[in-house]
């Protein structure tokens, strides 16, 4: 007897949270907990999202305290460090690029958020909407890196690209207002 795909799985009751996307995964190595965001990777929903989220909060709380240079070296450091980790992470869940590490989301956010500062509440939303919209979307040549760029530095490289389109349509946006 033939099954019809879309009717199974229509029927299949709902999936069980991988293992890779539990507190328990995330706690089972240092790295695993900077890999996955300090837990908004495990997001079950729109964890890249999550994880930008993350990141917008956590660069609110350590602004005040942080020099321009002070970031600038954080997030280096965050894009070199994020490689290791990062493909560390990817490595023990059998993925190339896994949804909950989100560290790349939110080295990259960061890095948009150091050119846009001092912004408006509305301004950085603009940059998380923009930034969103190349890291989900990946238009070329964001696509081209995801694709031809593995481990560590792959998972870390598409985003920052993103990044870097994000401040892009910003300048340009700021040139004509």
């Amino acid at each position: 007897m033939q099954t019809d795909p879309i009717i199974d799985t229509i029927d299949a009751p709902r999936a069980k949270p991988s293992r890779w996307t539990s507190a328990r995964f995330m706690f089972s190595h240092p790295l695993h907990i900077l890999s996955l965001g300090f837990g908004s990777g495990l997001s079950p929903i729109a964890p890249g999202t999550v994880g930008t989220l993350f990141a917008r909060v956590s660069f609110v709380v350590f602004n005040p305290h942080l020099t321009v240079a002070e970031w600038a070296v954080l997030i280096a450091v965050g894009f070199v460090a994020g490689c290791g980790f990062c493909g560390f992470t990817a490595k023990k869940m059998g993925i190339s690029d896994p949804s909950p590490v989100v560290w790349d989301e939110i080295v990259a956010f960061w890095l948009v958020l150091l050119f846009v500062t001092p912004a408006t509440f509305t301004g950085q939303l603009w940059a998380f909407i923009v930034f969103r919209f190349f890291d989900m979307v990946k238009p070329p040549p964001i696509r081209y890196f995801d694709r031809q760029l593995k481990g560590g530095f792959g998972i870390m490289f598409d985003d920052i690209a993103a990044a870097f389109f994000t401040l892009l349509v910003i300048a340009l946006w700021r040139m004509t207002v």
